[in-house]
């Protein structure tokens, strides 16, 4: 804040943007274009940290100088923004935007918001045992609650489409606001003065103004709130994974396959097509196939029952994520796809005279590496002390596999080759019977109790990721099914099964999990 009281106050702006977005370079424009315009301009930043858990804030102060001269002194500037007292809020994604909300920089008597509304989820939602994406529409809402004006549509499409980085469209979207007392050809001369990447920078900031401009209704309260909801995916999810966890692309399903689709209810249609596509390229036409008959039976239930569909949706839905289970296998497939290296070289936006290096990661378990050989030698490797830790003595480092050598990609290469083999493995052996024994539940809850069914269906989404995380989830997931023949005839069994699903997801060590079925057990023993 400024020490001249009363007089002019400085113009308070706030950007918050993550790593490679541009942030610095926006701030630097925001500082030419208040210069050449007759202000005096004053700019701090503080870094945010690794891993999205964290954006750096950029903070200016414009003040004019004629009043400055007018009152024979220098302003005297901050060097954080305080809330309450921020002019203009540019949020680079939608989270960050309701941080700034959360933080007291936004408020309804003074602060345009200008944000863009993708999602890059942060680790807080990535690590969540379920869902843990904020609601975007939600954080819509409450920005234009605490806002003046709020200008919010996807930059980060606008930034893809012209191979520029996001802060060139917010930089169009903030001259588009009007928010601050320049014109817009003052603006394209602060990037022509910047002289890197002007011509692509100049054509996003085009982009952004004309979004900016055509969207604002006549009242001129900038209010644009279209929103980039994702679309719905087989798990329901659609963070970031890793990339050995990205289902790439598949082509369209063979005729007999799409035709069995005509078999399903409308409402459970649209996931079983996923799960075929998913499964199809996961392994072959042979193992979609196996995903259909397995759901048959509960076709028939749904008639029994007089369901509503979501017996076969649900039952769908996990039958083809655990069908799809992620084995070393199917890491190295991922891997080593063309289409994965050309998302890579788009991502970084790769120029045709750069060379492109990716290092993998790779840390396999002696349990791990079992899992890919033949049942008979996985458990062998499993049962015999020396040879299991010898391998554990091989691995216990882990290894950096760069996948853009020859060498990296051959030996990946080598691993997806695998792939036929696939069904003789140790971990498919054990995964389809732990399938079976799964549906057979499910079935038998559903002839008792259709709700029942569903949420029994519902539990085996506890068992996903790989390493400890699908040992924690396959306890948890066993667990529940243990007590299930004691809840199966209380009133109310799928409500209680919905809550012990939702405490299984809701810490890592378990323990909500244990006091439920502890509070179960206790009121077993006051019954009896």
């Amino acid at each position: 804040m400024t020490t001249l009281a009363p007089g002019p106050r400085p113009i308070t702006v706030a950007i918050l943007a993550m790593g490679g977005e541009g942030g610095g370079v926006l701030s630097d424009w925001i500082v030419d274009l208040a210069e050449h315009g007759g202000y005096l301009v004053q700019a701090t930043s503080v870094p945010g940290v690794a891993q999205r858990t964290g954006a750096t804030v950029y903070y200016l102060e414009l003040f004019p100088k004629a009043a400055a001269k007018a009152a024979g002194r220098d302003p005297v500037l901050a060097l954080m923004p305080m809330p309450g007292d921020v002019d203009v809020v540019i949020a680079s994604e939608l989270m960050e935007a309701g941080r700034a909300v959360q933080r007291g920089f936004v408020t309804p008597d003074r602060t345009t918001v200008v944000a863009s509304t993708h999602r890059v989820y942060a680790m807080t939602e990535k690590i969540a045992l379920a869902d843990g994406r904020v609601d975007a529409a939600a954080l819509i809402d409450g920005c234009r609650a605490a806002a003046k004006r709020f200008l919010a549509f996807d930059m980060a499409a606008i930034a893809e489409a012209t191979r520029s980085p996001i802060n060139a469209v917010l930089f169009g979207a903030l001259a588009g606001a009007g928010a601050l007392p320049f014109g817009r050809p003052a603006f394209e001369a602060a990037i022509r003065r910047g002289r890197v990447g002007v011509e692509a920078g100049l054509e996003a900031f085009k982009a952004g103004f004309e979004a900016a401009q055509g969207g604002a209704p006549a009242a001129g309260i900038h209010a644009i709130t279209t929103a980039n909801l994702p679309p719905p995916t087989l798990d329901g999810r659609d963070m970031e994974a890793p990339a050995a966890a990205v289902q790439e692309p598949t082509p369209s399903l063979p005729a007999p396959l799409a035709a069995r689709l005509q078999e399903f209810p409308d409402a459970a249609r649209a996931i079983v097509r996923l799960g075929l596509e998913r499964l199809a390229d996961y392994q072959d036409a042979a193992y979609a196939g196996l995903y259909i008959e397995r759901l048959r039976p509960f076709l028939a239930l749904e008639r029994q029952a007089g369901g509503d569909g979501r017996l076969v949706e649900e039952v769908a839905r996990q039958l083809a994520l655990a069908m799809a289970y992620e084995d070393t296998i199917r890491v190295a497939e991922l891997k080593v796809r063309a289409s994965r290296f050309a998302r890579v070289r788009e991502e970084v936006k790769l120029g045709d005279n750069q060379l492109l290096h990716i290092a993998e990661f790779f840390h396999p378990r002696v349990e791990e590496i079992a899992d890919t050989l033949p049942e008979r030698w996985g458990r062998w490797l499993l049962a015999t002390p020396w040879a299991r830790g010898a391998v554990a003595r091989l691995t216990r480092k882990g290894r950096i596999v760069r996948t853009s050598s020859i060498a990296g990609f051959l030996m990946l290469y080598g691993v997806a080759s695998l792939k036929p083999l696939r069904p003789r493995s140790l971990r498919n052996r054990t995964e389809q019977r732990a399938l079976e024994d799964w549906l057979e539940t499910v079935r038998a809850a559903a002839e008792r109790d259709y709700r029942l069914g569903v949420e029994v269906a519902a539990c085996r989404g506890l068992v996903k990721g790989y390493g400890e995380t699908i040992e924690r989830g396959r306890e948890r997931f066993a667990a529940i099914i243990t007590v299930l023949p004691e809840i199966a005839d209380r009133p109310h069994a799928a409500a209680i099964v919905l809550a012990l699903r939702q405490a299984a997801n809701a810490d890592e060590t378990g323990a909500a999990l244990n006091a439920q079925i502890g509070q179960l057990s206790d009121l077993r023993q006051a019954a009896e």
